[in-house]
């Protein structure tokens, strides 16, 4: 149920936006883009399983310290993916018209990567 105030709209079939009060919500609707998303964190799910079992089995710390760099790893390449999309669709959109807007959103977004290891 939408709040009341807000707006929602579609700009293409694949991204919607959602107005509420000052605040602008951009949301993922690209399905490829989220199918790729989510594939990469499933892995990452399971790499991150792995490792408990790998503790939990008291394995060579190496070993251990391996895994755990190829999970940041896998990390890392589901927020490029993310980072892509967002920048894609909700920067560049034709949603994105005003100039001060488009550069909130990249302020924010560079404020996000920043707080990323």
């Amino acid at each position: 149920m939408r709040k009341p105030g807000a707006i929602s709209l579609s700009v293409t079939p694949r991204l919607r936006v959602s107005l509420n009060h000052k605040e602008m919500a951009m949301k993922m609707t690209n399905p490829e883009a989220k199918d790729q998303l989510l594939r990469r964190l499933r892995r990452v799910e399971g790499q991150v399983r792995g490792v408990q079992e790998m503790i939990t089995e008291e394995r060579d710390c190496r070993e251990i310290l391996q895994q755990l760099t190829a999970v940041q790893s896998a990390v890392r390449a589901a927020s490029l993916v993310f980072i892509e999309e967002y920048a894609t669709r909700c920067l560049m959109g034709d949603s994105v018209n005003d100039p001060t807007r488009r550069a909130e959103l990249l302020k924010d977004l560079i404020g996000m990567l920043g707080k990323a290891p």
